[in-house]
């Protein structure tokens, strides 16, 4: 399912913002396996590259940092304290 913001696009809102981080994400992650996927296949069909192992480990490493930033910038949600009704 996909993801859609209701209601008006507001910057200063941080759960805006971190759907907008996410969708960023997203869009990192489809072209590092677009693009990663392609480079591989070509690899595969004519001469290997020496260097497209460390690139794609490269790409990956930030898209895994890439991750780790939105999961800590993610807005803290309020809960009810268990003595609160």
């Amino acid at each position: 399912m996909p993801i859609r913001w209701y209601g008006p696009a507001d910057p200063a809102d941080p759960t805006y913002c971190h759907y907008e981080r996410v969708v960023n994400l997203c869009l990192h992650g489809g072209l590092f396996a677009a693009v990663n996927t392609g480079l591989w296949f070509v690899q595969g069909m004519r001469h290997p590259w020496a260097h497209l192992g460390w690139l794609s480990l490269a790409w990956g490493a930030l898209w895994l940092l890439h991750l780790i930033i939105v999961l800590r910038l993610r807005p803290r949600t309020q809960t009810l304290d268990q003595g609160e009704a």
